[in-house]
């Protein structure tokens, strides 16, 4: 029997990519079994030899604790060496996968993953996979490529599974093992023994899809969910700001019906929500079918940044302040509060809107780099703001809680726009919110 191949005890295993998702479940494998975390970052790997995270998702003192510096039974092994995975039995790939510029799905890194692992693929391995993908997405795409490199032959010499990722981003109520996980084997036993090992680490418990593509489903209409809902509520909001009515205040009375769900309008970025419903659409356009719903929200939730900023430049004109050149403020340029994550971030948006009109624009983050920013985005920010300057406009982008504590009157000139995109501040301070 296949099960008599996997006895927990000579588990070593290896997790392929040590971002947001990588991270957490190295460690949490790491207490339990000698695990080999992979990435192909050298700088990324001395951080963490170091005890130290910069996405802040892992604790320095917990990381510390599990960082293997023999060849213990448990613990991690932080690599950049490919021939540190010889040795491995159970493979977990966690890198992105992202969309392009014209949002379809970017498999490279997932490819380029798979053909490492293949490189070092023996029988009886069990390759996992987390990234986010569309449906069918492992067998039709991942699995021949693990078979040409490999030499081996799927579901006799070795074989796979699919546990998406549910990693919430500066949630510190919601880490790993809080999270429920889906699992999901290449045969009936394989899935069992998937579902074990991650049961194993997971307390909030697992759920065993009945397959690979059932998972890869789950998955991505999780997020789709999610997209389409606040599409909703930001289309709402476009309307009752031409209606002159407050949209939270709509949103909170109907709220009190027991079976409302209670979104709020805003920028939608991220590694997930933004991004997951393309891969839905895009296998579904391969497969023959339109998916209106899915795209006509992701349209919505993309048009937000250019709405904000325009807005914004509204208010301005109707106060009679002078756009062109004018000094604006952007509070958070990270795509979630309390976070430094700047994936896909759709505060970019406001900014290239707003810099359409030359304005002097000023983007402020405590959370986030710096260097990152302007890297993946050219866009210069700070991590301090300079004392005794006043802007003309403000917007709260993001609801970092050091903005919470902000003294905004300070900020503003005598004539000036205050807009919260979040909703968060007193309604006596701000000209309009989303």
């Amino acid at each position: 029997m296949i099960s008599t191949l996997f006895n927990p005890s000579s588990y070593s295993i290896a997790v392929i990519g040590l971002g947001y998702v990588g991270l957490p479940l190295a460690v949490e494998f790491g207490k339990k079994y000698k695990v080999t975390g992979f990435d192909i970052s050298q700088a990324r790997v001395n951080e963490l030899n170091q005890g130290k995270d910069h996405t802040l998702e892992v604790d320095p003192a917990e990381l510390k604790s599990v960082v293997r510096k023999s060849d213990a039974l448990a613990g991690v092994f932080f690599s950049a060496d490919k021939e540190s995975l010889a040795d491995c039995n159970v493979y977990i790939v966690t890198v992105p996968t992202p969309v392009d510029q014209y949002n379809n799905p970017d498999l490279t890194p997932l490819k380029k993953a798979t053909e490492m692992v293949a490189g070092v693929l023996k029988k009886r391995d069990i390759v996992i996979y987390e990234s986010t993908v569309f449906p069918g997405c492992t067998e039709e795409e991942c699995i021949p490529v693990l078979e040409k490199f490999s030499g081996l032959k799927f579901n006799v010499d070795f074989f796979c599974g699919y546990s998406p990722e549910r990693i919430n981003p500066g949630d510190n109520a919601r880490k790993l093992p809080n999270i429920k996980k889906v699992t999901s084997g290449s045969t009936p036993e394989i899935g069992q023994i998937v579902n074990s090992l991650y049961a194993s680490i997971i307390p909030a418990g697992t759920h065993l899809a009945q397959s690979i593509k059932v998972a890869e489903a789950a998955k991505v209409i999780e997020n789709a969910q999610r997209d389409i809902n606040i599409a909703f509520v930001n289309e709402l909001s476009k309307i009752f700001s031409l209606l002159n009515i407050n949209t939270q205040h709509v949103l909170e009375a109907a709220a009190t019906k027991w079976n409302f769900l209670h979104f709020k309008p805003g920028l939608v970025g991220g590694h997930c929500i933004g991004v997951d419903p393309y891969y839905l659409a895009q296998k579904a356009t391969s497969a023959g079918y339109y998916p209106e719903i899915i795209l006509s929200g992701r349209r919505i939730n993309d048009s937000m940044g250019p709405y904000i900023a325009d807005a914004v430049v509204k208010l301005m004109v109707k106060k009679e302040i002078v756009v062109w050149g004018s000094d604006i403020l952007i509070l958070g340029i990270t795509f979630k509060e309390n976070c430094p994550d700047v994936r896909n971030t759709k505060v970019v948006d406001i900014v290239k809107e707003l810099s359409l009109y030359k304005a002097n624009i000023t983007v402020y983050d405590p959370w986030a780099s710096c260097t990152q920013v302007e890297e993946e985005y050219g866009i210069k920010c700070i991590n301090a703001l300079p004392e005794d300057k006043q802007y003309d406009a403000v917007i709260l982008a993001v609801c970092h809680n050091e903005f919470c504590d902000l003294e905004y009157g300070a900020l503003l000139k005598k004539s000036s726009v205050l807009y919260d995109v979040k909703g968060v501040l007193n309604l006596d301070l701000v000209d309009a919110r989303l």
